[in-house]
């Protein structure tokens, strides 16, 4: 299958790998807001309306973080960083308001970041990106 310019369309890689880049994307990620003196509150926390990555806080604010990670032979399909569309955000926040709620924070602080994720063919992380506040 192709884009009607030409690219390629992405190849949806098997379930099992998708789930071990996910769990050690979301590892890296952890590691790093841990390195940066982030305390993680939650991980894949779930509700009907989706799942949070990690739920983290810092200096008085819960930081909502979507992980996203690729392997680096499927980066020709574009960045970790660039997958996270209007669909995943509207998600994202979606989910964020259910925790919120459920946790009786509604009022507390809240900002959104990304952590993009490149990992190499042994799945270990290569790069590690923080987007702080992007949506």
């Amino acid at each position: 299958m192709a884009y009607k310019d030409g690219r390629p369309a992405p190849v949806p890689a098997p379930k099992k790998n998708r789930k071990i880049t996910g769990a050690a994307g979301e590892q890296a990620a952890a590691e790093l807001l841990l390195s940066a003196d982030y305390r993680i509150v939650e991980r894949n926390w779930r509700c009907r309306s989706g799942e949070l990555d990690i739920i983290a806080s810092k200096d008085g604010v819960l930081v909502i973080v979507e992980v996203r990670s690729r392997s680096a032979g499927a980066l020709r399909f574009g960045s970790p960083a660039e997958s996270v569309n209007t669909r995943k955000i509207r998600q994202v926040r979606e989910t964020a308001a259910v925790y919120l709620h459920q946790t009786g924070q509604t009022m507390s602080p809240v900002r959104f970041d990304v952590i993009a994720v490149i990992l190499d063919q042994a799945g270990r992380p290569v790069s590690t990106e923080h987007l702080i506040g992007v949506f």
